[in-house]
C-alpha cells in the first residue's frame, strides 16, 4: 500500500468522524490531507520506504489563533493523539513531546515558515531564488482531501509554479554550469590527465542537466536521491534522458570509455538545445549552451532579476 493511500484511508475510517463529531465548529476552518516531508508525498514510496517515519496519519492545518485558538488547538492534539494506533498492519509512532511530526494537528503559518520562511506563503523574488524547490515539492505534492475555506488550496496554487522569470533566471545558470563542467571542463581535465577531476565534471554536468530538464518541464527539482526518479516520471522522452544520465555516472575509467561519456554529453547539449529552440526560450541557434544561457538570461523581464549574476539561484540549490 502507497503512503498516500494509507493516510487517506486512515482519514476516512477515523479522521472525519472525529472532526465531525468532536469538533463540528471547526470543520469549515481547517484543512485536511497530507503533504510535506516524505517519500510518500511525491508518490515515490515503496517497501524500502517503510524503515522510517511511515505510519498511518494525516495532517490537520489550522489558521490562526485568531479563528482556532490555542486551547481548540490542544483539543484537536488529543483528540487526534487517541485514535486508533494501528490501521492496515501499520502501527503510528509516539508523538514526541518535543514536535517534529510529520502528522497531526499543524498550523498552517508555522507549516510554510518552515518549508518557505513566509508564513503565509507569499515569496519575494529573493524567496523564489533561494528556497530549495524540494520544500516547495512538500507544501504542492500530496493530497488536500478537505479544505472548505480554501485555507491550504490557495497556498498551493501559488506556490504550484516558479515565475516565469524566476524560471529563466535559473534556466541560465544551469546551462552555463552544463556548458563549463561537460562542453568545456572535462575534456580539459582529460587532456591534463586528471581523470578524477574529468568524473567530478561529468557529476556537476549531471546535477545542472537534472535541473535544466525539470525546469524546461515546469516541473520542480526534488532531493537529489529522488531527481532521478522524478525526471523519468515527468514523459517518456524524460525517462529515456534520466537513463542516458544515469549512463554516465556509470562504466570505467579505461579510455573507451571517457570518450563514450564526451560523446553522450555532447548528445544531451544538442538535447537541450533543441528543446530550448523549440520552447523559443532561446535567440542561439548552435549547441553552445554558453550561448544558450546569455539567450535565456535576456529574456527576464524584470531588470533587477536579469542583472544578476548568471549562477544567481542556482548554487544555493542543486550545488
Amino acid at each position: 500500500m502507497k503512503g498516500l493511500e494509507l493516510a487517506r484511508g486512515y482519514w476516512e475510517a477515523f479522521g472525519r468522524d472525529m472532526l465531525d463529531r468532536d469538533f463540528p465548529a471547526l470543520r469549515d476552518r481547517i484543512a485536511v490531507g497530507l503533504c510535506g516531508s516524505g517519500s510518500e508525498v511525491l508518490g515515490f514510496d515503496d517497501e524500502i520506504s517503510r524503515d522510517h517515519d511511515f505510519e498511518p496519519g494525516f495532517c490537520l492545518f489550522l489558521p490562526g489563533e485568531d479563528a482556532v485558538d490555542r486551547r481548540e488547538a490542544f483539543r484537536l492534539e488529543r483528540a487526534y493523539a487517541k485514535l486508533p494506533k494501528e490501521f492496515e498492519g501499520f502501527r503510528r509512532a509516539p508523538i514526541s513531546p518535543v514536535g517534529g511530526s510529520r502528522h497531526g494537528v499543524l498550523r498552517l503559518a508555522d507549516f510554510l515558515t518552515e518549508k518557505t520562511g513566509a508564513p503565509d506563503g507569499r515569496l519575494s523574488t529573493w524567496d523564489w531564488l533561494t528556497v530549495p524547490e524540494q520544500n516547495l515539492l512538500e507544501v504542492t505534492r500530496g493530497e488536500i482531501w478537505q479544505d472548505p475555506s480554501v485555507l491550504m488550496t490557495e497556498v498551493r496554487a501559488r506556490l504550484a509554479r516558479l515565475p516565469e522569470d524566476i524560471r529563466l533566471r535559473k534556466l541560465s545558470g544551469e546551462l552555463l554550469l552544463m556548458n563549463q563542467s561537460g562542453q568545456y571542463n572535462y575534456r580539459r581535465c582529460l587532456d591534463h590527465g586528471e581523470t578524477g577531476a574529468a568524473l567530478l565534471a561529468v557529476g556537476e554536468f549531471v546535477q545542472a542537466a537534472l535541473h535544466v530538464f525539470h525546469l524546461l518541464a515546469g516541473a520542480y527539482l526534488p532531493y537529489y536521491k529522488w531527481a532521478f526518479r522524478s525526471l523519468r516520471a515527468l514523459s517518456p522522452a524524460d525517462a529515456a534522458r534520466a537513463d542516458r544520465l544515469t549512463s554516465l555516472l556509470s562504466g570505467g575509467t579505461a579510455p573507451d570509455a571517457l570518450e563514450d561519456r564526451e560523446l553522450l554529453m555532447a548528445d544531451l547539449c544538442q538535447d537541450v538545445s533543441e528543446l530550448l529552440q523549440d520552447q523559443g526560450l532561446t535567440q542561439a541557434s548552435c549547441c553552445d549552451l554558453e550561448q544558450h544561457a546569455y539567450s535565456v538570461a535576456d529574456a527576464i523581464q524584470d531588470p533587477e532579476l536579469r542583472n544578476l549574476h548568471i549562477l544567481a539561484g542556482v548554487k544555493n540549490d542543486t550545488h
